[in-house]
């Protein structure tokens, strides 16, 4: 006997189980389907989610850790200041102190002995050169002639230097031409037929830039760097017109006194190692020494500290600042030679960068100062 299915009887009906079965399959793999297509975009937000969170949380702690090292390197470089205007204060006491004689502090008169002061702290080490302004071009009564060598040692440009040296004899002299800006317009700052009172007024000059003012870095032809001084190490308002002191005197004014660019680099470089002593020596470099000396009892001088900040185990920090000052040492006057010395502050800048500038060292090799304890 045999049963059959008969569905125009009961329409209602999907069917008898031999016709249900595939039907159902059918759905519950649709709904298998469904599912893990679900469970696959659920995962894959999850993933861009969390890669997300990732790129916020990699960008927040790189922010914090460059805000960190920035905080670092200025909380170095605030105490490093401090130790190079500490250490100006320092030599402008032993300079004073040095004025009673002897060897124990500074001697002004025999200053080619030690022109450099090696001060040790817990904290860094700070080199203090001390030079004397008369070791630079006195640019107020300097000629025009010697103002025009000096230009042309720094810029290396003999069309500059005669622009530049042309605005300082009308700066000095009121006779220059009104200089103009990069726009055409008159410039606010005239020559005003006056001396110089500060040396910073010289980058009011026609034609002068920081750079040249403060110095640079030159490429040579093989494109290698190396620094070139600038204005301000060659001109001041208190220098002087015939002898120029040989250890001090900067490369520029070396050669607008005669010495080529290799032997004033020779002479700079054997001076910082050991200081001259005999005009001899600066002789057999091949530099004319007519204009040069060794003594001389100065009274205006330049005090520039270079501090370096050690790390917490002992070596040397990266970061260098410097500050210098200077200072004047007031005579009594003839009537009264019992009065005491006075030591009087003209310029204290806070941040003194140069490119000669020395870079402390924990032990010099060959120290040319005093080291101190």
């Amino acid at each position: 006997m045999s049963i059959r299915c008969s569905r125009t009887k009961h329409p209602e009906r999907q069917g008898c189980g031999a016709h249900s079965e595939p039907a159902a399959g059918n759905a519950r793999a649709a709904v298998r389907f469904a599912r893990k297509q679900e469970r696959g975009g659920a995962l894959l937000a999850v993933l861009w989610i969390s890669a997300a969170l990732a790129a916020i949380a990699l960008s927040v702690s790189t922010s914090i850790r460059s805000e960190t090292d920035r905080a670092g390197t200025a909380a170095d470089g605030m105490r490093t200041s401090y130790l190079a205007t500490g250490s100006v204060d320092r030599a402008m006491q032993w300079l004073f102190w040095g004025t009673a004689g002897g060897n124990r502090f500074f001697d002004y008169l025999h200053y080619e002995d030690k022109p450099r002061l090696y001060f040790t702290y817990p904290s860094g080490d700070v080199v203090v050169e001390m030079m004397p302004e008369a070791a630079k071009l006195d640019i107020n009564h300097a000629s025009n002639e010697d103002i025009l060598r000096v230009v042309a040692a720094v810029t290396g440009d003999p069309a500059r230097a005669r622009q530049i040296t042309e605005g300082i004899m009308g700066w000095r002299g009121g006779s220059g031409s009104p200089s103009t800006d990069s726009s055409g317009q008159g410039s606010t700052f005239q020559p005003r037929g006056a001396s110089f009172e500060e040396i910073e007024e010289l980058l009011l000059v026609h034609g002068m830039t920081p750079e040249l003012f403060y110095g640079n870095y030159v490429a040579d032809g093989e494109g290698r760097l190396s620094p070139r001084g600038g204005l301000r190490d060659s001109l001041s308002v208190w220098g002087s017109l015939e002898q120029f002191d040989a250890n001090a005197a900067s490369p520029a004014l070396l050669e607008a006194l005669g010495a080529s660019p290799a032997a004033a680099t020779q002479m700079v470089q054997q001076r910082a190692r050991q200081p001259f002593t005999d005009l001899g020596q600066v002789a057999a470099l091949g530099i004319p020494v007519g204009r040069l000396s060794l003594r001389g009892e100065h009274l205006i001088w330049n005090i520039r500290a270079t501090a370096r900040l050690k790390r917490p185990n002992g070596a040397p920090s990266d970061v260098v600042r410097s500050a210098s000052a200077i200072v004047k040492l007031v005579m009594p006057p003839r009537t009264r030679r019992l009065d005491p010395i006075k030591l009087r502050v003209l310029r204290f800048y806070e941040d003194a960068w140069s490119e000669f500038a020395p870079i402390p060292v924990s032990a010099p090799a060959a120290p040319t100062g005093v080291l101190l304890p």
